[in-house]
């Protein structure tokens, strides 16, 4: 009886987290999974809209988007962001990388010059601003601010949305890309 009682109350708790969990990451995108990584030079976001675009430009200063979904005419959301960065003069930079696949070294260095090379502000963003934006923002963190590994590390986490579980989260590259990058 008293193991009942037990497997009850474990139960009752994983279930109550991972609903939390879920609100959370629900949270994350309804409201932008928008955040500072640099004030004034580097922000991270989910799959912006025009109308938060716009609002990232009035109230942050964005001069630049760096796209990490890679260019995709003929798609809503692409068609959208781009229509909505050349009306608002900025700059929309297309860098295709995906969330399961390891990033080469060269990959690496082309994501870090575009990121150093965007005007500033930059605004990062992938579709739900976890995973690939993650790794991109701990990449410059790291490596253009010169901030320690397990600082920069805190962008690949489940503050933004990221699972990041060897063999049980498909964006688990991005984790060991980010090893890679700092060993």
């Amino acid at each position: 009886m008293k193991l009942r009682k037990i497997a009850q109350v474990v139960g009752t708790v994983l279930l109550g987290t991972l609903a939390a969990l879920v609100l959370y990451f629900g949270f994350l995108q309804m409201t932008g999974n928008f955040h500072t990584v640099v004030a004034g030079e580097f922000y991270r976001s989910n799959q912006p809209t025009a109308e938060r675009l716009k609002s990232y430009k009035k109230k942050d200063g964005i001069r630049s988007v760096l796209n990490l979904r890679g260019a995709h005419p003929g798609q809503a959301w692409y068609d959208e962001e781009k229509a909505a960065a050349q009306r608002l003069g900025l700059t929309l930079i297309d860098f295709k990388m995906s969330d399961h696949e390891v990033l080469s070294p060269a990959r690496i260095a082309v994501l870090e010059a575009a990121m150093a090379d965007a005007p500033k502000p930059l605004l990062v963003h992938c579709k739900a601003g976890a995973d690939r934006t993650g790794l991109a923002a701990a990449l410059y963190l790291a490596h253009q601010k010169k901030r320690s590994p397990s600082e920069a590390g805190w962008q690949l986490s489940l503050l933004y949305g990221h699972v990041g579980v060897p063999r049980l989260s498909r964006a688990w590259p991005m984790d060991e890309t980010w090893l890679a990058a700092n060993s």
